[in-house]
C-alpha cells in the first residue's frame, strides 16, 4: 500500500507541483504526513492503517518532488550539486537513527509516535522556505520573484541590486525571442512532449529509474536475509549511504553522465559478484558486504540520476518528466515484493539485477552533459545542450557550412548559458563538437 501511495503520487505529484508550486506540495505533503503518522498511534484499526500506509507514501513521494526541485532550482550552477548530497546524507543518517528507534521501542504505535513527534514540532520551519523563483518566472509572477530575488541579495550581503537589469542580463524575460513568462498551455505542452529529444531522455532515464528502484529494494527489503542481525544490517544500510556526500566533488570533475555510467557498471558487477561468492562460499558478512556496496552505487546512481533529472527537462513540463521517470522508479520499487516475496532473491532475479544496470550504463551515453549549464526552459534550450550522439550528427553533417554555423552558434549559446567564463578548448566535450574542420 505504501509503494502504491508512491506510484500514485508519482503520477499526479508533478501536475499538482506544476500547477500550484513547489512549496505548496512540500507544505501540503508534510502537513498530512505528520498529521497521519500521529493518529496511527491512537486509531488501531487495520483497514484505517492500510488507508494512511496509501497516503503516507503519496505525502513522502511529494516531499522527495518538491524538496529536490526546489534545492536545485534555488542554487546556482557550479553548486547545485550540494544541496541534493546534504539531502540524501539526512536521508542515509534517517535510516541508522530508524534502526536505533526500532530497537528501542516495544510497539508500532510507540514507533509511530516517535517519527511523527518530531514532524509536527517542525512544521512551522517550512512556512519559512521560499517558493522556487524558476516557477514563478513560468508563471508570469514577476513581482514574488523580484521580493525573493531582493531577499536573497540581501542574505548573501549585496546592498544594491537591480532586479530588472538582472532578469533582462539572464536571459529570463526573453530567450531567443521566446516569452518564458508566459505558461504553458495544453496544446504546447503536448508539442514539448512531442519532441525526439524529451522522448529519448525520458526513456533512457525511466529504464535507470526502473532499474535503481528494482536494485535499490531488493537489497534494502532482504537484509534479513544476509543471516545477520536485522537491526545491524539496517544500521550499516544506512551507513553505507553516507560516502556520497562526496558525490558532487566527482560530479564536478567527470560530469552528471560518467559518473552514472560508473556507478551503474559498479552495481552490474558487485551483484553479479554477490552472487558468485554466494553460491561457493559461506560467509554471511561478505555477501552483506558485496551487497551494501552495490547498494552504495546504486543509491550514488539514484542520488545523480534525480538531479539529472531536474537539469535534462525544461522548466515549463519538468515537474511532469520527473513526475513520469519517478513513475517507473515505483514501479521497480512494487515489483521487487513480487521479485522476493519470502525474503530471499531467486537465481535468476540476481542476475537480473547484475545485467539490467550494465544496459543502463550504456543507456546514459545517449544523455548530453549538464555540468555547469543553465537549467532548461523550454525544448530549444535541451536542444543545445550537447551530447555524444548530438556531436556524431553533427560532425557528419554533409552541409559544411550549416554544420560550422550550427556547431559554432550551438557552442557560443552553451559556454553563454554556464554563467561562467569559458571558451571551447577549456571544455573537452564543446571542444570536440565546436572543431571546424
Amino acid at each position: 500500500m505504501f509503494m502504491t501511495g508512491l506510484l500514485l503520487c508519482s503520477i499526479v505529484g508533478g501536475i499538482i507541483s506544476d500547477r500550484y508550486g513547489r512549496k505548496g506540495l512540500l507544505l501540503g505533503s508534510v502537513t498530512i504526513q505528520a498529521v497521519l503518522g500521529l493518529m496511527l498511534a491512537f486509531i488501531p484499526h487495520a483497514i484505517f492503517y492500510l488507508l494512511t500506509r496509501l497516503l503516507t507514501g503519496m505525502t513522502c513521494c511529494g516531499i522527495m518532488i518538491a524538496s529536490f526541485s526546489l534545492v536545485v532550482e534555488w542554487s546556482a550552477p557550479k553548486h547545485r550539486v550540494w544541496p541534493p548530497a546534504i539531502l540524501s546524507l539526512a536521508f542515509s543518517i534517517g535510516m541508522m537513527v530508524f534502526a536505533g528507534i526500532a530497537f528501542i521501542t516495544s510497539d508500532w504505535q510507540q514507533l509511530h509516535l516517535a517519527t511523527s513527534v518530531p514532524q509536527l514540532v517542525c512544521l512551522i520551519f517550512y512556512w519559512y522556505i521560499p517558493e522556487s523563483p524558476r516557477w514563478l518566472l513560468a508563471n508570469a509572477n514577476l513581482d514574488n520573484v523580484k521580493e525573493l530575488l531582493k531577499k536573497a541579495a540581501k542574505v548573501n550581503g549585496i546592498s544594491e541590486v537591480d532586479i530588472d537589469s538582472f532578469l533582462v542580463e539572464n536571459n529570463y524575460k526573453e530567450r531567443n525571442g521566446i516569452q518564458h513568462n508566459i505558461p504553458a498551455n495544453a496544446s504546447s505542452a503536448f508539442m514539448n512532449f512531442s519532441s525526439g529529444i524529451i522522448i529519448l531522455r525520458l526513456f533512457v532515464m525511466s529504464y535507470i529509474s526502473f532499474v535503481i528502484a528494482l536494485t535499490y529494494y531488493g537489497v534494502s527489503f532482504n537484509i534479513g536475509s544476509f543471516g545477520v542481525n536485522i537491526f545491524l544490517a539496517q544500521f550499516f544500510s544506512g551507513l553505507v549511504e553516507t560516502p556520497q556526500i562526496v558525490v558532487p566533488c566527482l560530479l564536478e570533475r567527470f560530469g552528471r553522465r560518467w559518473v552514472t555510467c560508473i556507478t551503474l557498471l559498479l552495481t552490474g558487477c558487485l551483484c553479479l559478484l554477490s552472487l558468485l561468492v554466494s553460491t561457493f562460499i559461506d560467509m554471511p558478512f561478505l555477501i552483506m558486504a558485496l551487497a551494501l556496496l552495490g547498494k552504495l552505487c546504486v543509491q550514488t546512481s539514484c542520488f545523480v540520476s534525480t538531479l539529472y533529472n531536474i537539469e535534462l527537462f525544461p522548466t515549463v513540463i519538468r515537474q511532469k518528466c520527473i513526475g513520469f521517470v519517478g513513475l517507473w522508479y515505483r514501479i521497480g520499487s512494487m515489483l521487487t515484493g513480487l521479485v522476493a516475496p519470502n525474503g530471499s532473491i531467486s537465481l535468476s532475479f540476481m542476475i537480473s539485477f547484475g545485467i539490467m544496470p550494465l544496459l543502463g550504463a550504456v543507456l546514459c551515453l545517449f544523455l548530453p552533459e549538464t555540468k555547469f549549464s543553465a537549467l532548461p526552459d523550454t525544448v530549444q534550450d535541451c536542444q543545445r545542450q550537447l551530447g555524444l550522439l548530438s556531436c556524431y550528427r553533427r560532425k557528419n553533417s554533409t552541409d559544411s557550412n550549416e554544420r560550422n554555423t550550427d556547431l559554432a552558434l550551438t557552442c557560443n549559446e552553451d559556454i553563454r548559458n554556464t554563467g561562467l567564463d569559458l571558451t571551447c578548448s577549456e571544455d573537452t566535450e564543446l571542444k570536440n563538437c565546436c572543431k571546424l574542420e
